[in-house]
């Protein structure tokens, strides 16, 4: 990624994105530094509707969620970072799918729900890992937010994960980004077209020639089905997590 120039402690977009709309970060791409008093001006943003989700290609969702902002807010505290990594999950017909084959259980229950509901389960007894469930209603797609890059809050995500400063791994991997987003699964079923969660379009696009595309991360027991290209990210971002191409 391209280095951000300083212009009156204000950071240049970065040229590897192309965005309709003018936006200015706190937290540049290649220094961890924040300047010390600097009001964050974002651009409008549209929350993103029903019929976003509601449709039934689940990787093309995917790649769209690129560059939309997750946004959280609790106890009137706001959070929200920039989606640098998704992966897709085709549901019953998918070996990697916690639905694969119709299977139905407490917790993938949610999985068949209406599309823009959030899926949110607890793996390894640590991490909390957020998924986006799309198609239709009893089509169990859903969408694992693997990786963001901070935008607003971060100085809540550094008390949530207990980190003293910031670096990359603040939002870097699934159970990472829950954690600084304060989502754990008792948001699991809660609709992403409500207050507290939801994501949101302000216009920042990422071109064609910057969205990486991959097989999806620790899949092997899926066969055949893990060699699916199922995984996108932004090129060069630090915060991706996993292998980069």
């Amino acid at each position: 990624m391209k280095k951000i120039r300083e212009q009156n402690g204000e950071a240049e977009p970065v040229r590897r994105f192309s965005m309709t709309v003018s936006y200015s970060s706190h937290l540049s791409l290649s220094s961890l530094q924040r300047p010390k008093q600097y009001k964050l001006q974002m651009p409008k943003q549209k929350k993103l509707g029903y019929s976003f989700y509601h449709r039934d290609d689940v990787v093309q969702i995917a790649k769209e969620l690129l560059g939309k902002l997750l946004i959280t807010r609790f106890d009137g505290i706001l959070t929200s970072g920039r989606i640098v990594e998704t992966e897709a999950y085709a549901g019953e017909i998918d070996r990697a799918s916690h639905a694969y084959g119709g299977r139905r259980t407490a917790r993938t229950e949610v999985m068949y729900k209406k599309a823009g509901t959030a899926y949110v389960y607890f793996v390894y007894g640590i991490h909390h890992l957020f998924n986006v469930v799309t198609s239709k209603q009893e089509v169990p797609h859903a969408i694992l937010i693997r990786a963001l890059e901070p935008v607003q809050g971060i100085d809540m995500m550094l008390k949530r994960t207990k980190k003293k400063k910031l670096d990359y791994t603040l939002t870097r991997g699934p159970g990472n980004l829950a954690k600084a987003l304060g989502l754990n699964t008792k948001h699991t079923g809660i609709s992403l077209l409500g207050r507290q969660i939801y994501i949101a379009d302000d216009g920042f696009r990422v071109s064609e020639e910057d969205i990486g595309i991959t097989a999806r991360i620790g899949v092997d027991y899926a066969g055949e089905d893990a060699k699916l290209l199922y995984r996108f990210i932004v090129k060069g971002n630090r915060y991706v997590s996993g292998k980069k191409s």
